[in-house]
C-alpha cells in the first residue's frame, strides 16, 4: 500500500512567526515537502483573501481551511470530482459549516452596551484599528477584515468580566476559540472537523493509499485538529504555553519557536515515515 503523507498546518504562530509573520525558517522544509509531492494544507483563523495571498507566496495550490474551520476551500478540479456538500464559487468548491459573519456582528453590537470599552472587534475597529491591533500593513489589514463567517475580538477588560462576556456569547449561540492574540467568535465549527472532511476527500481521491497526516499548531484553537490527526506537532510559542491535549501518543513537541519549530517538527515526522523518501 502506498503512503500518502498530508500536512495540515496552522499559520499564525506556527508556520508564520508570531511577531513578524515571517515563514523564512520553514522554507527548506516547505521545499522538501514540495519535492516529495506532499500536500500542505493551511488551516487557519485567517480569511480566504489572506490565505489566497499567502498560498501564492508559498507556491501552494491545494485546499485550505479558513476562519478556524468555518469553511474548507478546494480549487475546482483539484480532485477529479466535486466533494459532497460543496457549493461552487469563485473557482472553488467550498464546504461551509458556519453562519455568516453578520450573525456575530449583531450579537457583539448588542453586547457592546453591556460591556462598554471592554472589547474591540475587527469590523468595529475598521482598517486603521486592525493595523493597530495586529501590526499588519493596510493591504493585509483589509484582507484580515474581509471575513465571511467569524469575528476576531480583542478582550480589554478584567478576567472576571471576560468570563461573563464568554457566557453571554455562548447564550447568544456563538462558540468562542482562543487564538494567540484574539478570541474568534463564530458558529459551531472547529479545525478538527474540517481536517477530517478534507482527509476523507484525499482518501476518496486516492483509494489505494494509506494516509499519514500531521497537524501542526500552537494555540488552543488548534486543539481539535491536533487531536484528530494521526500525528500532532505542537509548536512552541513565545507568548503562551503549549495547548493541552487529551491524547498521549503520536505527539511531537518542538524546541524552537514558530516556523523554526515547525520545520524541526516536520523533519522529525518525515524521519518517522520510513517508507517515504525525498
Amino acid at each position: 500500500m502506498k503512503a500518502l503523507p498530508l500536512v495540515f498546518t496552522d499559520l499564525d504562530g506556527t508556520l508564520l512567526d508570531h511577531h513578524s509573520y515571517s515563514y523564512r525558517d520553514a522554507v527548506p522544509q516547505l521545499r522538501r515537502l514540495a519535492r516529495m509531492g506532499v500536500p500542505v494544507v493551511p488551516v487557519s483563523s485567517k480569511t480566504r483573501a489572506e490565505i489566497e495571498r499567502l498560498r501564492e507566496d508559498l507556491s501552494l495550490d491545494g485546499p485550505y481551511v479558513v476562519e478556524n474551520g468555518a469553511a474548507a476551500c478546494v480549487p475546482v478540479g483539484y480532485f477529479d470530482t466535486a466533494p459532497d456538500g460543496v457549493v461552487e464559487r469563485a473557482g472553488l468548491w467550498i464546504r461551509e459549516w458556519c453562519e455568516p459573519r453578520a450573525r456575530w456582528l449583531g450579537l457583539l453590537d448588542e453586547l457592546r452596551r453591556e460591556f462598554p470599552g471592554e472589547f474591540e472587534n475587527f469590523a468595529h475597529a475598521g482598517t486603521a484599528g486592525v493595523v493597530s491591533m495586529t501590526g499588519l500593513n493596510e493591504t493585509q489589514a483589509l484582507d484580515a477584515n474581509n471575513r465571511e463567517y467569524s469575528e476576531p475580538v480583542r478582550w480589554q477588560g478584567t478576567p472576571e468580566r471576560k468570563r461573563v462576556f464568554l457566557e453571554q456569547l455562548s447564550k447568544g449561540g456563538a462558540d468562542v476559540l482562543a487564538g494567540g492574540r484574539f478570541l474568534a467568535v463564530a458558529g459551531r465549527c472547529d479545525k478538527g472537523r474540517a481536517l477530517a472532511w478534507l482527509r476523507d476527500c484525499f482518501r476518496r481521491a486516492h483509494p489505494g493509499d494509506r494516509i499519514h497526516d500531521l497537524a501542526a499548531g500552537d494555540s488552543e484553537n488548534d486543539v481539535a485538529m491536533l487531536e484528530e490527526a494521526e500525528t500532532a506537532l505542537l509548536v512552541r510559542s513565545p507568548v503562551h504555553e503549549f495547548p493541552t491535549l487529551q491524547r498521549t501518543g503520536g505527539v511531537l513537541y518542538s524546541k524552537d519557536y514558530g516556523p523554526g519549530g515547525w520545520a524541526e517538527g516536520v523533519a522529525r515526522w518525515l524521519e518517522q515515515l520510513t517508507p517515504v523518501r525525498d
